[in-house]
């Protein structure tokens, strides 16, 4: 992989990228973002827009962005002064004439950028490379309508492009391999990453990321959870660095919505077919930050910063009050089970850790006892504070014990039929009045709810893996569940140190709902030959903001646990782009389910 540039290596283009002199035809952000970082890389770099004020504006940015690199000591003044000499703006396509590279960034109209193409075909030298910068827009249909076909192709960069490291480069079946070479090396130059994709609307990363993008918009059109709840379930839950709603407003509604429709024309897939609501707020003028409106409402248009709306949860609002919880009983043994009970113990509650065998409760404790060992070696608590959290726990081999606890919380094995049985043990044990919660994170909350004679008292409580790491809690009420025991799992939720995010009793409900069905057009992009693995992985982390690829998380997850997310996504929601891709099942059907057993998409070295 290429590092970036650093200020020294700016004074010249290598010569294993010849391309010396680029037009970057539409100076909006994306194309004024472009010519920063040509300018600074050591190209002669010819602006070239319709608008004089345009054009101003760029030479402005561009002013502006090298002061504060000098500023910041990534720039010297003398290197400064170069990348300005370099850059000079038009408002005449001859400009390019003498251009090596010509980058298009013009608004996403194929009527508008066929007509650039059309008339650098008479300006252009004959060897002369044309790139679009579309992301949603058929390369190959632009290229068609030049007399040089072979010379064009795409060449996505993100935004903004000085910060942002991935840029695709997009090949269409009339795209010469010297063109691609070429531009491979001259973003391998600009401290890009590069990565080789084929022609198809939104290519690797906007192609994951808008049907993402837009099922968050859609469940949230549903009135299925509120805007700041999606949002901090899949920041929280992923790890992602913005949440998919305040993601549409920095892209702009309307952006989104013209991906998707170029999208759904190709793939026919109704995970792509725009949300209504993307409609509605573009033909409204709520784009998103630029007006200064979109799903959240901010202090101006331009402006980062969120102000309250209607819509925003008013803080400390009183809810009704809820139940009384000092104990609480976890059932379970595993991994899960062992993290909800050392959460508990160190917020001060007194714990049952309860399971199958007297054996297996002390194993898990005893598991417990390893991770707050860890805890205190590094430093996150003392050796007192862990050993009187350990106290605090009592193993049993009997859900007998749960009997005057005030919160039981299962997490045993993800099946529905032992999970029933389970919470009819739980219903005759303990006492009247005890909030009775299950971890699952696929099956029907109210299921479980039915196998007791108080389906008012449960509810969903979704811990996320690692419990004691992760600060998400999904609250899932069923139709059934009493609004003190609601209030009650939020109390404790806040008391513990995690996030509840509220959502209903639907498969998935917020992450799993939005992250599979990612996961899942992933693995149909390597299924189809589109793109590999690895180019995949690098354009998510890249241009997407994801912590890790979607290999890298399937193959952590566990392609048998991935694989019965997806059927139950399917199974509930009858959408035929849920279904499981048929590499996914071949993989699990072959033993290959990732890290656990060695292989998965990857092969990983055995322990």
């Amino acid at each position: 992989m290429a590092t970036p540039l650093s200020p020294s290596s700016s004074s010249g283009p290598s010569s294993s990228s010849p391309l010396s002199t680029i037009a970057v035809v539409g100076l909006g952000t994306m194309g004024t973002g472009i010519a920063e970082v040509l300018a600074k890389a050591g190209r002669e770099v010819v602006g070239i827009d319709i608008s004089e004020a345009a054009a101003a504006r760029a030479v402005a940015a561009l002013e502006a962005a090298t002061a504060r690199a000098v500023a910041r000591g990534r720039l010297t003044e003398q290197e400064r002064a170069g990348a300005l000499a370099r850059f000079r703006t038009s408002t005449d396509l001859r400009a390019a004439a003498d251009a090596d590279l010509v980058i298009e960034v013009a608004p996403e109209s194929y009527e508008i950028k066929q007509q650039i193409f059309r008339e650098l075909d008479g300006i252009v030298r004959p060897e002369a490379i044309l790139a679009t910068g579309t992301n949603a827009l058929s390369v190959t249909r632009l290229a068609a309508d030049s007399s040089r076909p072979e010379r064009v192709l795409g060449l996505h960069f993100f935004n903004p492009a000085p910060a942002m490291k991935l840029v695709e480069v997009v090949s269409s079946v009339l795209t010469a391999p010297t063109a691609v070479s070429a531009v491979t090396n001259l973003a391998l130059d600009l401290g890009k990453e590069p990565v080789a994709v084929g022609d198809r609307p939104g290519f690797v990363a906007d192609g994951l990321l808008f049907g993402y993008l837009n099922q968050a918009a859609a469940m949230y059109e549903a009135k299925y959870a509120s805007r700041e709840d999606i949002d901090a379930a899949m920041r929280l839950g992923c790890g992602l660095p913005m949440g998919p709603l305040a993601l549409l407003d920095l892209i702009g509604v309307d952006t989104a919505r013209t991906v998707l429709e170029a999208m759904y024309a190709e793939s026919r897939d109704r995970l792509h077919a725009p949300a209504p609501i993307l409609k509605q707020l573009s033909e409204a003028g709520l784009t998103g930050r630029k007006s200064g409106r979109g799903f959240y409402t901010y202090e101006a248009p331009g402006s980062a910063t969120v102000v309250r709306d209607a819509l925003t949860p008013l803080e400390g609002a009183a809810l009704t009050p809820g139940r009384e919880v000092r104990s609480v009983g976890v059932a379970g043994s595993g991994t899960m089970a062992s993290g909800i009970a050392e959460v508990f113990a160190k917020a001060g509650y007194e714990v049952v850790l309860a399971a199958r065998s007297e054996e297996k409760a002390q194993a898990a404790k005893a598991r417990i006892g390893k991770s707050l060992a860890r805890s205190v070696d590094k430093g996150r608590m003392t050796a007192e504070a862990a050993a009187q959290t350990l106290d605090r726990i009592a193993a049993a081999g009997s859900y007998e014990a749960f009997a005057d606890v005030d919160l039981a919380v299962e997490a045993v094995a993800e099946d529905l039929e032992i999970k029933r049985q389970l919470f009819q043990a739980l219903d005759k044990v303990c006492k009247p009045g005890a909030v009775l919660a299950t971890t699952t994170s696929s099956l029907p909350v109210v299921a479980c709810a039915r196998a007791t004679s108080r389906p008012q008292d449960v509810i969903g409580m979704h811990f996320f893996n690692p419990a004691p790491a992760m600060k998400l809690v999904e609250v899932v009420r069923t139709v059934l569940t009493a609004e003190d025991v609601h209030a009650t799992v939020r109390e404790v939720c806040v008391k513990v140190r995690k996030h509840p995010v509220d959502c209903g009793d639907r498969a998935g409900f917020i992450v799993n709902a939005l992250l599979f069905p990612y996961l899942n057009n992933a693995v149909k992009m390597v299924q189809e030959h589109y793109a590999s693995l690895d180019d995949i992985d690098a354009a998510m982390k890249l241009g997407g903001g994801y912590p890790m690829g979607p290999f890298e998380l399937l193959d952590v997850v566990g392609l048998d646990v991935s694989l019965a997310i997806e059927k139950v996504l399917h199974r509930e929601f009858r959408d035929p782009g849920l279904a499981p891709a048929p590499l996914l099942e071949h993989l699990v059907a072959a033993g290959c389910l990732g890290r656990k057993t060695g292989r998965g998409f990857r092969e990983y070295a055995r322990r």
